[in-house]
């Protein structure tokens, strides 16, 4: 289990205290809202000891009790409703999150000591080998928190929620105050008749509720006195009279508002009842009930609501996805439909509004330190003069009246079921005790005064007479197959053994086994068996008992509860990580299950940090259905949460991964991503253009092309070049043109080539040289060709597919002296006008329809028409995403299979996205740096520079014969065509064997391998 901020016996002392009624006048009541609080509310901080109590068990030997503390409530008629109760259980857990900047705790690799949940572990060195980065991970991780408050906030409220029940007394109440003001008329009669309607209460048949310990309840009369409005003379005088009447132990005077209600801005008085106020309205459960009640109080008391509340709570229509196994994918045919807007969790509105109203109004307001101190003197007083001597005084009767029924041995201790017998009444037969767990026995029955002393000794810590009691009354129920009161008396003997100081006896955990095994399956009552799982799950993490606590709190998930399911799992899951040899994977399995019943309970909030939790630990394992199912679910939980961002960020990880999910699935992925990017880019029309993460693009294969497609051979003609895209790189025929080049330009710079050349590239690709920027000519087209591959079943749909790119307008000419102008970008704003995006510069082509089909690689050529020099940089594709109806058939074609565009059946869903083109550049390998380090050199074939226009010449041969015999002579055409508008001059040809050839009638010469022609065409 996770990390509680009380120890364990901290935990189970505050989860059982005396309980004492509070009965008040309307006049007193008056006087405690001007400090907008009840009566129950104004004591409530006070009510824990800072002293040790003593008393005397029925042997005389002095009991010391340590840390006390009593609950004071108001008394409420009806019991509380189940429907309530699980509304205020939901509420609970609802207001309750992780809180922000938690502390991360870091995993040191020296002695292997893993800081996991606040606490060291040891892990065997193959254990932490394979398991370091997830555990480090989890640790550093936002999701991840040592402690649950949620849980702790669930669990208080449960155990104070429950309600009493007939074969136990710890829910009973052992006193009752009786409240009254000093400014009423006749103040002592108020008294009596105070006294006398607990009485009608307690003993009339009109009222089953609530529980009272013993028929001669402890009265204590409150005298409350208004210090800044009341006569203090006449309170004295009354109080005198009540001492007389009530005795000194039995009465107090409380005098409180020593102030007016007007504060001033520099006071400062602490408000310790805030951190109670939402805890109150557990016990007074009239906010959370589903129907009338009656409240013996004040008709203002404790802000009460007389409107109940329904039952069910409202889960929203997401729901029915998780009802299914939680690794079942969903196949779903609508999206609009599995995300609806209206659909969000409103159970906890009521909850945030009292608790804004609560935490805005003060409290307290007419206390000061004084009266502080004055209540807290009064819950000392009451519980050493009156509660305390009171329970001595029942325990010590109630031994008595065992003692003389028996009347054959003056210890209990050495009682047995033989000495109980002749006392006894017999009610039923055993049959009919066998076929029912609710016996009940007459109220005067030996075993129930065994309990009650039992109870009444565990409440005030007397845990070693409590666990003998207990012994004997389960051996007597056990007896008599009274199975409820059996489990009862199980359950409190093995609380008692554990908290007995000095151990003397190990915690029979096979007690704990038996009550909740009898709870759940014999009574069928889970709220009891609830309560065992608790304590015991709680009691056996503090032994470092990590997996029978986990197998215990996994035994009591059910299906009647989802929201108690979820809790227990993800302590279940706690309880994994933190055994001696954490075990990850459990762990990261039980949130899965927790974060799904979270779901089913609407807490979307937990149920996202569950999943979140649990994908620290199932990502990069190969295991791609349940990362599948996890990132789905963040997915659709962040979507209804209005975490967009998240919502898309789980929905794009499912993309990107190497799904092994069938086409329909894959298909439902896509379409709630789309659905959901849609919905975020709505929400920032103006924004940049998010990256969409289909299809994959290969940017190592990017190819670029400069120049216009050269124009087919037409009827004799034979084009003279090769270069094109749908040419494969030939690398030694690259370098060969490149030599043939360098020759020309030596020969014509007198036989040295110039520090900047640069030899002539068309096409570029991964093995060319792309160490240098490529040059392009105003007007002459860029073509990038972009490798796409759809790693889906199911075709996708590009539209508007073109090029993004940035450009610097800058003048290279002489005059101008490479002049730099503003950059312009085109359209990485989809809201900015096409005059802004510097189209009137850069001309691109746009691909209207792009379609690939399932699991297809497919190229796309796209061009960009430069009309002024500058600087480009392509930075890569910009392009509308979306789908078809894989379901129908195309003129008997499978949409699946060789679609053409043209024919599309749009699904409506499409949303707009970029990619970029990144191309890292070839590692660098020359110096011994570069070598014993990883580095890459630039690749600047998406970054041309835009130059002025230059002559573009064409060569055609015309009859060139395909074979020649040796010797023969053979006549053919070339012709030289200039495309550009620039003239061209000084043309020359260059080849390594000018021997094989001869330009018209020239004269050949062996010693210069260039011929030059001086006429242009």
């Amino acid at each position: 289990m996770a990390q509680c901020v009380q120890s364990v016996q901290e935990f189970i002392q505050d989860s059982f205290v005396p309980l004492v009624a509070a009965l008040c006048s309307e006049e007193a009541e008056r006087l405690t809202r001007k400090n907008n609080l009840g009566f129950s509310e104004l004591v409530k901080p006070f009510c824990r000891l800072t002293s040790e109590v003593h008393m005397r068990d029925p042997n005389n030997q002095l009991h010391v009790i340590k840390n006390l503390k009593i609950a004071v409530n108001n008394i409420i008629t009806h019991s509380p409703q189940p429907g309530g109760i699980r509304k205020l259980l939901n509420d609970v857990v609802s207001v309750s999150q992780p809180a922000e900047g938690l502390v991360t705790n870091v995993i040191t690799a020296g002695d292997y000591d893993l800081n996991i949940s606040d606490r060291s572990v040891k892990a065997s060195v193959p254990w932490y080998n394979n398991w370091k980065d997830t555990l480090m991970e989890l640790n550093t991780s936002t999701f991840y928190s040592a402690t649950t408050p949620w849980f702790e906030s669930y669990r208080e409220s449960f155990l104070q929620s429950m309600p009493a029940s007939d074969h136990e007394f710890l829910n009973h109440y052992v006193a009752c105050m009786l409240v009254v003001s000093s400014g009423e008329p006749e103040p002592v009669e108020q008294f009596l008749k105070l006294s006398q309607e607990q009485h009608r209460i307690q003993h009339s048949s009109e009222y089953a509720y609530p529980k009272w310990f013993i028929p001669n309840t402890l009265k204590y009369y409150v005298l409350l006195h208004d210090v800044s409005a009341g006569e203090e003379q006449r309170a004295d005088s009354v109080y005198e009279e009540m001492k007389q009447r009530y005795g000194t132990q039995g009465c107090y005077l409380l005098k409180i508002n020593s102030r007016g209600s007007n504060r001033g801005a520099d006071e400062q008085i602490p408000d310790p009842w805030s951190q109670y106020l939402q805890k109150n309205s557990i016990q007074n459960q009239e906010s959370y009930d589903d129907g009338p009640y009656t409240v013996i109080s004040n008709k203002n008391a404790d802000h009460l609501i007389s409107d109940g509340l329904d039952n069910d709570i409202q889960v929203d229509g997401l729901s029915n996805n998780f009802k299914a196994h939680p690794l079942q994918l969903d196949h779903l045919s609508d999206t609009s439909s599995s995300f609806d807007g209206t659909d969000y969790i409103k159970t906890t509105s009521s909850l945030h509004e009292s608790k804004k109203t609560s935490s805005g109004t003060p409290h307290g307001a007419c206390l000061t330190l004084t009266d502080h101190d004055r209540i807290r003197q009064f819950i000392q007083e009451f519980t050493f003069r009156g509660l305390l001597p009171h329970i001595e005084k029942t325990i010590r009767q109630l031994n008595d009246q065992l003692i003389s029924r028996k009347g054959l041995s003056r210890s209990l201790f050495s009682a047995t079921k033989k000495w109980f017998s002749g006392s006894k009444v017999p009610e039923k037969s055993i049959n009919e005790l066998k076929n029912t767990s609710g016996l009940l026995y007459p109220p005067e029955a030996p075993e129930l005064q065994i309990r009650k002393m039992a109870d009444l000794c565990f409440l005030v810590q007397h845990y070693e007479l409590a666990y003998s009691c207990y012994h004997t009354a389960k051996k007597d129920f056990l007896n008599d197959q009274a199975m409820l009161y059996a489990a009862g008396a199980l359950e409190m003997a093995a609380v008692s053994a554990f908290l007995q100081p000095g151990a003397p006896r190990p915690y029979p955990a096979h007690y704990m086994d038996t009550a909740i095994q009898t709870y759940r399956d014999i009574c069928k009552n889970m709220v009891l068996a609830e309560r065992c799982v608790l304590l015991s799950a709680e009691i056996l993490k503090s032994q470092s008992k990590y997996s029978d606590a986990a197998a215990l709190l996994i035994r009591l998930t059910s299906e009647d509860s989802d929201l108690r399911s979820a809790l227990l799992l993800e302590q279940a899951a706690h309880c994994f990580i933190n055994m001696k040899s954490p075990m990850v994977r459990k762990f990261a399995f039980h949130m899965i299950l927790a974060g799904h019943r979270y779901s089913k309970a609407g807490q979307k909030k937990h149920a996202l940090r569950c999943y979140c939790q649990a994908m620290q630990v199932y990502k990069g394992k190969g295991w791609s259905l349940a990362e599948d199912h996890i990132n789905f679910t963040i997915g659709r939980q962040s979507f209804t949460l209005r975490q967009l961002d998240n919502a898309v960020s789980a929905f794009r990880h499912i993309l990107i991964n190497d799904s092994k999910q069938p086409a329909a699935q894959q298909g439902t992925f896509l379409r709630e991503y789309l659905y959901v990017y849609k919905n975020v880019t709505q929400l920032s029309p103006d924004g940049p253009l998010p990256q969409l993460p289909l299809p994959y693009i290969n940017n190592s294969a990017t190819r670029v092309f400069f120049g216009h497609d050269r124009r087919p051979a037409e009827g004799e003609k034979q084009a003279a070049t090769h270069i094109s895209l749908d040419q494969e790189y030939d690398c030694e025929s690259s370098h060969q043109w490149k030599e043939l080049e360098e020759q020309v330009v030596a020969v014509v710079n007198k036989g040295i080539i110039p520090s900047n050349f640069q030899p002539t590239q068309y096409c570029l690709n991964s093995y060319s040289d792309n160490s240098k920027f490529p040059l392009a000519v105003v007007e002459e087209p860029v073509t990038v060709e972009v490798a796409f591959r759809n790693p889906l079943k199911v075709p996708l749909l590009l539209t508007d597919l073109s090029l993004l790119w940035k450009f610097q307008p800058k003048d290279f000419s002489a005059k101008h002296n490479g002049e730099i102008k503003t950059a312009l970008q085109n359209c990485l704003f989809p809201s900015l006008p096409p005059q802004a995006c510097g189209n009137d510069m850069i001309g691109a082509e746009v691909i209207a329809e792009f379609l690939i089909n399932s699991e297809e690689t497919k190229m796309a050529r796209l061009k960009l028409f430069p009309h002024q020099t500058g600087e480009l940089h392509i930075l890569g594709v910009v392009y509308n995403l979306g789908t078809i109806q894989g379901t129908m058939m195309l003129d008997g074609i499978d949409p699946s299979i060789g679609l053409q565009a043209g024919k599309l059946v749009y699904n409506g869903m499409s949303v707009r996205g970029r990619q970029d083109l990144e191309i890292q550049g070839p590692r660098l390998n020359n110096t011994k740096e570069e070598k014993t380090s990883i580095k890459y050199g630039p690749d600047r074939r998406l970054d041309p520079i835009i130059t002025e226009e230059m002559p573009l010449l064409e060569v055609f041969f015309i009859n060139f014969p395909t074979g020649l015999l040796c010797g023969e002579i053979r006549k053919a055409y070339v012709e030289f065509v200039n495309v550009s508008k620039c003239p061209l001059t000084a043309l020359k040809v260059v080849s390594k064997h000018p021997e094989f050839f001869t330009f018209g009638g020239n004269t050949y010469s062996k010693t210069n391998s260039l011929f030059t022609n001086t006429k242009s065409e």
